[in-house]
């Protein structure tokens, strides 16, 4: 076998979209010359686009030893990283990629620092910011604002929702309660859509006034002056950084007021946003100095939810008939992080009849499974006392929850979504009082819902208290009991007041000019 051969043949493959035999190739070439750098690349790359990220990150580390110079592979190897839960990895490599000479490495270095900060244990909120406000700046290069359109007597208000999401019922949960509430009679609202425009599927109640547009990846500087002619007096962001292209878009300055809710996690970085929407929950007085923008507290939780397509019957906890407690994460893999790992392993070793279950989408593939296990074993904890599951179908997905009595946060990077599904199933979130944003948006949910007894002051306080339930006698009785019309009491609740928080926003709308210099 001839390594080089074996690394064009592989090369090929690759071209073709033939990954699973292109990673064959690969690891021959490797086999045969370990000193072949574009072979453990493209190994990795190929790895990568088939979300085997452990196998990729193994590769790409391989590929950055021969090659420390090779941001672009840096860049790869983050992104692996990141997907696995080791953020804090992810983020130095980015930052070594931004270090180098090339102006698009950079970018994509600067911009995954950006996203990615708020869920990295060892940043905080000034690093979040920083990095923010590193990614605008450059992104802000060459850009000039257009005019946003002067305001004109006599007729509705004009709201611009941009959203790359609208298709997703999942997420549109956290946004369509609030959208359906509005009142059409004072405000005209214009859905500006990246993605699957809004639809009855996904919880969407058509309105005759309402304008719909379907932006098919239309440039930033476009889209703008689009805006302007639109004559949009309010453009709200729904994407933060989880739709990160399209934030530049307020650069521009399009509208008279701009303001972003949801999906920040922490300051956009831009000075060109009015309002930032939070809650006391997530954002203390003490903090703003972190934040590039002005604060709108509203009442409750910013992240009240309504469900509107069908999902299980809550189920009875499990601990009933299994005799143990199980715990359960169902957060995306990203946001297991070594501190989550770290306490998840400290509860089961003081706990040593109970069981976790985690499920996400990245444990669909082999070496994902092998590598999470492996960071368990590392901490004493066997495999035997966690069942590892894919993905599924949403309805599937939340049937998962009849097999979890508590289930378990994650931090610094906590649910959103998911704490709203754990809750909808019956099931209880511990979750703490993280140090930023991104660790206190389970804590908004559940103070909103009425469960303060399931926020931790900590993460030791998050520990304990759910080494306390698993070794509590009465506690399959208290979770029955809680299980037991919790869906209900949740609806009743301020967590699912969505006409209280669309009522708090069109205040916030109906305000004539914006607050922010500029």
């Amino acid at each position: 076998m001839d390594p080089a051969n074996e690394l064009r043949h592989a090369d090929t493959l690759h071209l073709d979209r033939r990954y699973p035999e292109a990673i064959d190739a690969y690891r021959r070439a490797v086999a045969g010359n370990a000193s072949l750098h574009a072979a453990w690349y493209g190994l990795g790359c190929a790895s990568l686009t088939l979300k085997a990220y452990a196998d990729a990150a193994d590769a790409l580390r391989q590929a950055v030893a021969l090659q420390p110079g090779a941001d672009r592979v840096r860049c790869n190897l983050a992104e692996a990283l990141f997907q696995l839960g080791e953020v804090d990895g992810a983020i130095a490599q980015y930052q070594s990629a931004a270090d180098g000479g090339d102006a698009e490495v950079r970018a994509v270095a600067l911009a995954g620092i950006a996203c990615i900060a708020p869920g990295a244990p060892h940043q905080d909120n000034f690093n979040v910011m920083a990095a923010r406000r590193r990614w605008i700046d450059w992104q802000a290069r060459g850009i000039r604002r257009v005019t946003a359109a002067p305001p004109e007597a006599g007729r509705k208000l004009r709201i611009g929702y941009l959203g790359a999401f609208f298709g997703a019922r999942n997420w549109m949960k956290m946004y369509m309660g609030v959208i359906n509430a509005h009142d059409r009679d004072r405000f005209e609202f214009h859905f500006l859509a990246d993605d699957a425009a809004p639809s009855a599927a996904c919880g969407y109640t058509d309105h005759a006034d309402d304008r719909i547009w379907e932006l098919g990846g239309v440039p930033n500087a476009e889209l703008a002056r689009h805006i302007v002619e639109a004559g949009l007096d309010v453009l709200v962001d729904l994407n933060g950084y989880s739709y990160q292209r399209r934030l530049p878009v307020f650069l521009y300055r399009p509208a008279r007021l701009q303001i972003c809710w949801n999906g920040m996690y922490g300051t956009t970085g831009l000075r060109d946003i009015d309002w930032l929407v939070g809650d006391a929950a997530v954002i203390p007085p003490e903090e703003e100095r972190y934040y590039s923008e002005p604060i709108f507290r509203v009442a409750g939780s910013y992240l009240a939810f309504s469900v509107f397509y069908p999902v299980p019957d809550v189920a009875p906890p499990p601990c009933l008939r299994a005799g143990h407690l199980t715990f359960g994460c169902f957060a995306s893999a990203y946001k297991l992080t070594e501190p989550t790992i770290a306490a998840y392993a400290g509860i089961l070793r003081d706990a040593p009849a109970s069981r976790l279950l985690l499920r996400n989408r990245t444990l669909d593939e082999a070496s994902n499974r092998a590598a999470l296990l492996d960071r368990f074993a590392r901490r004493g904890i066997d495999a035997d006392r966690l069942t590892l599951e894919g993905g599924a179908e949403h309805f599937d997905f939340l049937r998962g929850y009849d097999r979890v009595d508590v289930a378990l946060d994650a931090f610094p990077y906590n649910g959103g979504t998911t704490t709203a599904e754990a809750l909808w199933q019956g099931v209880p979130m511990l979750t703490c009082n993280g140090d930023r944003w991104a660790g206190r948006t389970s804590r908004s949910i559940l103070l909103a819902a009425g469960l303060d007894d399931y926020v931790a002051a900590d993460a030791a306080g998050f520990a304990d208290a759910a080494i306390r339930l698993a070794r509590a006698a009465d506690t399959p009785r208290q979770l029955a009991a809680l299980r037991d019309g919790m869906r209900a009491r949740v609806a009743a609740s301020p967590a699912c007041d969505t006409t209280g928080l669309c009522r708090a926003l069109e205040r916030l709308y109906a305000s004539a000019e914006p607050t922010a210099a500029g």
